[in-house]
């Protein structure tokens, strides 16, 4: 009799055991699950299931169209932070003196087409870390030797690109100031002689010389540092985390040199 109770008493204890066991796996499990939850709220997104960013599609290398396909250095990073996202890329254009407006309004998730993080668009916007630095550069017509640093724009016709940053050091030389729809007709109205100098991107400028074949050359030291960041709504907060994690995931893996290095032959992040 006692052996039969010692036995029944080991077989309870070892049965409490097991639902104990039971008890504390499932709610590591519910918790697990509760975590996993809180950590994936959901994005605001235009269209389910995709990342749809815009840029002006004018400025080659950066993002332009080639048969019909928007291309460029500037696509190929919203393609890649939309894949590590997990989701589908959607590149469209707004012209670019819209492109907050339109964000703004809902028409796309995203402004990845070159701009400059600035205090003024911050309070309309929020700024991803910067995928690549940049900075203003002054171009003149390769056979112009009379500008040769930044005091000879004085009273000179400088072009810049409409709702771009750089009309701000243009008129701090001169008044006499053309805005064009984009960089590149800017910098082609150089050689021709119907403007002096162009402040763009120095990228932008060097691109034009490699690409187009334009007569033009940079002058002095690049006026300011710029970095390059992605727009989102500020009522996008987990988007904005998320194109941060991808963006430090791309140059972690050498994913971003690799995009960088295809486009321009330098990794536009290497100090």
């Amino acid at each position: 009799m006692k052996r039969k109770a010692s036995l029944g008493l080991i077989v309870g204890f070892l049965l409490l055991f097991v639902l104990s066991g039971c008890g504390s796996n499932s709610s590591k499990v519910s918790g697990t699950e509760d975590g996993k939850k809180e950590s994936n709220k959901k994005m605001e997104l235009v269209n389910d299931g995709k990342l749809t960013f815009a840029m002006s599609g004018l400025l080659k290398p950066l993002n332009y169209k080639k048969d019909n396909k928007l291309v460029g250095f500037d696509v190929e990073i919203g393609q890649e932070i939309a894949k590590r996202i997990g989701l589908e890329s959607n590149p469209v254009t707004n012209p670019w003196e819209t492109i907050i407006q339109g964000l703004k309004g809902k028409k796309y998730d995203a402004i990845i087409g070159s701009m400059t993080a600035t205090e003024e668009r911050a309070k309309q916007v929020d700024f991803s870390d910067p995928y690549y630095i940049s900075g203003a550069q002054i171009f003149v017509a390769d056979s112009n030797n009379t500008l040769k640093t930044k005091t000879d724009l004085k009273n000179k016709k400088i072009g810049v690109m409409q709702a771009s940053t750089y009309k701000q050091h243009a008129e701090l030389y001169t008044k006499d100031i053309k805005s064009f729809p984009s960089d590149i007709y800017a910098l082609q109205d150089l050689e021709p002689g119907r403007i002096d100098a162009v402040i763009t991107d120095k990228i932008v400028g060097i691109s034009a010389m490699k690409e187009s074949g334009l007569k033009i050359k940079p002058v002095d030291d690049i006026l300011t540092t710029e970095n390059i960041s992605i727009a989102v709504n500020k009522d996008n907060p987990e988007l904005l985390k998320e194109i941060n994690k991808a963006i430090k995931s791309m140059i972690e893996d050498g994913t971003y040199k690799e995009i960088s290095v295809k486009w321009f032959g330098v990794d536009l992040l290497a100090k």
